[in-house]
């Protein structure tokens, strides 16, 4: 508590007591405009000082943190990097190997042909192949039969197999150089199927 002597000096019993007065009338009056300003400016100066220390604080703590997310960022970037170059090897390898797919299958298609014409000849009596034109999209048979009917039972069974589509006779005719027996020539094209 402030003690304000208005009278002046103050009688006291001790110089003590006397001192203290003194004191207490150099401090100067509690309630002064000057004072309360001074009183709201310190206060204002550290609570700004105590927002600047915590703003100060986030600060130095976000800079931190964005410099850890740097180096991650940096980290997964170099990941990715790799991800995508051993995507683009595993691409580049599917690639190959449905190529290599790919010709193994189309090596295969004339054997299919070869196996399934020589089946189905094999099936058939009476008839023999003298040759076989693959022409891309169609197939041109020569042979020789015995008889007519066992042309029309070499292209019923061409027919059955699935692997061509139309099956139409070119030209049959008799062949003179056998006395003994009678023989056909006949000529066939024989379109593929589309697999």
């Amino acid at each position: 508590m402030i003690r304000i002597n208005l009278l002046g000096a103050q009688k006291g019993k001790n110089k003590r007591s006397a001192a203290s007065a003194a004191a207490v009338m150099e401090v100067g009056d509690v309630g002064s405009p000057k004072m309360k300003v001074l009183v709201v400016l310190v206060l204002a100066a550290l609570v700004n000082a105590g927002y600047w220390y915590q703003l100060d604080k986030e600060h130095r703590d976000i800079a931190a943190k964005m410099e850890v997310a740097m180096r991650k960022n940096a980290e997964l970037a170099d990941v990715k990097a790799r991800y995508m170059e051993r995507q683009r090897e595993a691409e580049n390898y599917k690639r190959r190997v449905d190529v290599i797919d790919q010709l193994r299958a189309a090596q295969g298609g004339p054997v299919n042909l070869l196996n399934t014409i020589g089946q189905t000849v094999n099936n058939t009596e009476a008839v023999w192949l003298n040759s076989m034109k693959d022409q891309g999209a169609s197939v041109d048979i020569d042979g020789m039969a015995l008889s007519t009917d066992a042309v029309a039972s070499l292209i019923s069974n061409l027919q059955k197999t699935g692997y061509f589509t139309n099956i139409e006779i070119k030209e049959t005719y008799q062949d003179d150089t056998f006395k003994e027996m009678q023989a056909f020539n006949f000529t066939l094209t024989c379109e593929k199927a589309k697999s």
